[in-house]
Order: C-alpha cells, then sequence, then structure tokens
C-alpha cells in the first residue's frame, strides 16, 4: 500500500494501538507529539493522511488544523480529529476549522481502520 500517516497525538497508549493498527494494515506510521512544531512535521513528512488529537501540549489541535488548512501545499490532505471531547461544540469547531472526519476516544481499532480506509479512498 505504502500510504503515509503521521499521528499527532501526547497519549502513549493511543500512538500505541493506532500505530499497531495502521502499521497491521500496511501503512507507514510516523507519530509527533506535541503542538509546538507539528505543523513543521507536518511538512516534512508530507502524509497523505494526518490524525491530529485536539488537546496537545504546546498548541490545541484545533490550532493546528487552521495552519494545516492555510498551508496552500496541505490543504487537501485529509485531517482526522481525535478528542476525548465529544460534545456538540467540540464537533462544530473541528468542522469550522476543516476537519476532514471527527472521532471521539474511546475508539474500536475497526472503527480507525474503517475510517482512516474511507478518507483516502481504499
Amino acid at each position: 500500500m505504502d500510504k503515509k500517516v503521521l499521528l499527532i497525538e501526547d497519549e502513549p497508549n493511543i500512538i500505541e494501538a493506532v500505530s499497531f493498527i495502521l502499521s497491521r494494515d500496511g501503512w507507514n506510521v510516523k507519530t509527533h507529539s506535541n503542538g509546538h512544531d507539528a505543523l513543521d512535521a507536518v511538512r516534512n513528512r508530507q502524509p497523505d493522511l494526518i490524525i491530529l488529537d485536539v488537546m496537545l501540549p504546546g498548541k490545541s489541535g484545533f490550532d493546528i488544523l487552521q495552519e494545516i488548512r492555510a498551508d496552500s501545499e496541505l490543504t487537501q490532505t485529509p485531517v482526522l480529529m481525535l478528542t476525548a471531547r465529544g460534545q456538540e461544540k467540540d464537533r462544530d469547531m473541528a468542522e469550522k476549522a476543516g476537519a476532514s472526519r471527527y472521532m471521539t476516544k474511546p475508539f474500536s481499532n475497526a472503527e480507525v481502520l474503517e475510517v482512516v480506509r474511507s478518507m483516502v479512498g481504499l
């Protein structure tokens, strides 16, 4: 498959679980765990898909998403927002910021795989 995903997440358990699920499915998974330089990580790695946590140290996922959408080279990159906050206002914020999809924690392995595959047309 050779599809690249960048997981921007700071919780070790989530990093391990999502990396395992996607690697087993043939994805090349890279991780990044802070908001300070997340945009640089996206630019350097040029992923086919970004999985982005909302609450990160240094900068929120919403702010990072706005930066991604403002970058002409990244604006079309699909972004799956992950959050423990599933309230309607959070979904609205993600949608307004340009999230392709929104998923709340906890999630099932099958759900992550299904959503990620659908986001890149697999």
